[in-house]
């Protein structure tokens, strides 16, 4: 085995890991503690990034990244609204 096969076969290991799901116990609580740090690091990016100590790349990262946790957030609670008002067209 070359050198160069060797260091991929490295890099696949220590990268294998970070494709398996991580196991959720937080639950609701954890998603919207996720939400919250998305937001909360997305506003940060936008500040460094006006006063010059993050560069204009990060912040598209972080917009397009805080842009999904709202859509993702948005979609739930349209789910959960939907859910809500097939329950109240039950006939009792």
């Amino acid at each position: 085995m070359d050198i160069t096969s060797g260091l991929a076969a490295h890099a696949y290991a220590r990268a294998r890991p970070a494709t398996q799901p991580e196991p959720q116990a937080g639950g609701l609580r954890g998603l919207a503690q996720d939400f919250t740090d998305v937001l909360n690091a997305g506003d940060e990016t936008a500040r460094a990034t006006m006063t010059g100590r993050a560069d204009p790349h990060a912040l598209v990262q972080a917009l397009s990244a805080t842009e999904l946790a709202v859509e993702t957030a948005v979609t739930l609670r349209d789910k959960v609204v939907e859910a809500y008002q097939e329950i109240l067209r039950m006939p009792v």
